[in-house]
């Protein structure tokens, strides 16, 4: 099974945001992480890394992230992680949900459900 990882500068976001997308993940494991370790904004590889060691299982884990240096730690941990993970480049909150979605699907692939959170570019909301 494809896991989940929700990575934000704000680890109280990075809950909400995986508390949405678990409305929709079934049995999908969502890891939400966030903050700088201190109580503070901001975010770290180490906790990021371990967030998608405990969401990855054997298929992987896709991690969605908010700003620009989230992607930078997130790069960072998959690096250091011997686990298998990829970044979707998808609207957090969006791509959580799609990316839940899609991770129900008994076949779905790390590829398959990067895809479907990077398809939520796509949602217009008017």
């Amino acid at each position: 099974m494809v896991g989940l990882v929700v990575v934000s500068h704000s680890e109280r976001a990075a809950e909400g945001i995986a508390e949405i997308a678990a409305e929709m993940a079934g049995d999908t494991v969502i890891e939400p992480v966030g903050g700088d370790g201190d109580g503070g904004i901001g975010t770290v590889p180490d906790a990021i890394e371990n967030a998608i060691v405990a969401a990855a299982d054997a298929d992987g884990a896709v991690v969605l992230v908010d700003l620009g240096s989230a992607v930078m730690n997130a790069d960072v941990a998959i690096e250091m992680s011997n686990a298998e993970a990829v970044i979707a480049d998808a609207p957090v909150l969006e791509g959580a949900v799609n990316a839940a979605v899609a991770a129900t699907d008994p076949s779905a692939t790390l590829d398959s459900v990067r895809e479907e959170a990077e398809a939520a570019r796509e949602i217009e909301k008017l």
